[in-house]
């Protein structure tokens, strides 16, 4: 059972996967940059309610040998991403309630990860319907039998985490952005949900990733000790990495 509950999972994020390319296109602009509204070559993308922000590196108006909207490596990575994260989740989760809401939490967050590791930019649309969704979401699924998590607790731990990475951003805000601050906020629900020492285990582990990607960046000459370095993906990282132990480890 649980390894036909880590297929399916795996499955369900090989589907949804190939479908943030064209979001990616869409969203990775540098800062102060509008979002894409046309494909490559100028073709108008699609309005929301025709999959204009879900779908696939495809323009139905090019011709195929040049109608993608981002390379295939890209399409690839996102799939394989979420794939994974997708069935680690399960692996680790196993069949409670909150997976549902991890399940769904999944692509945004690989999605502000691809965007933040291009243009270190992470999206309004995506961070702030994340802040108010995985609450709620985490609220329903606190209410089924089974749940292995604290609500309560995930929603102060969203509040500390956000508060925490605010006092960042006003102390070094060439070194933390406010989408940080914003996407501090759903991971730091996410992560109290099983308890303040996953919390804390997250966040150290989001650091230290940087702070290893950055130090690696540096000994190969392709950066200085005061280049920025996308954070997103490392939080998002250290956040997947804590709810991992904290699913294994709940009872």
């Amino acid at each position: 059972m649980h390894a036909l509950l880590i297929l399916a999972a795996a499955g369900y994020g090989a589907l949804i996967g190939p479908l943030l390319a064209r979001p990616r296109y869409r969203l990775t602009v540098e800062p102060e940059e509008p979002w894409r509204s046309a494909c490559p070559v100028g073709h108008p993308l699609p309005p929301p309610w025709q999959g204009g922000w879900l779908g696939t590196a495809r323009c139905a108006a090019c011709p195929p040998a040049t109608r993608r909207y981002g390379t295939p490596a890209h399409a690839l990575a996102l799939t394989l991403w979420t794939a994974a994260g997708c069935a680690a989740l399960a692996a680790a989760t196993g069949p409670r309630p909150e997976l549902a809401v991890w399940l769904l939490a999944a692509p945004p967050v690989v999605l502000l990860a691809s965007v933040d590791l291009a243009v270190q930019r992470l999206p309004d649309p995506l961070t702030l319907p994340l802040a108010a969704a995985l609450p709620l979401a985490l609220g329903l699924a606190a209410l089924a039998p089974g749940a292995a998590g604290n609500w309560p607790r995930a929603l102060l731990g969203g509040l500390v985490l956000g508060a925490v990475y605010f006092v960042l951003f006003l102390v070094n805000p060439r070194g933390m952005g406010f989408g940080d601050v914003k996407l501090a906020v759903p991971l730091g629900t996410a992560l109290g949900w099983y308890g303040w020492d996953v919390v804390f285990f997250g966040t150290f582990t989001g650091f230290l990733l940087a702070a290893g990607y950055g130090l690696t960046l540096v000994l190969a000459r392709r950066a200085t000790r005061r280049t920025a370095v996308p954070f997103g993906p490392f939080m998002a990282l250290g956040a997947l990495a804590a709810l991992l132990l904290g699913g294994l480890a709940a009872p």
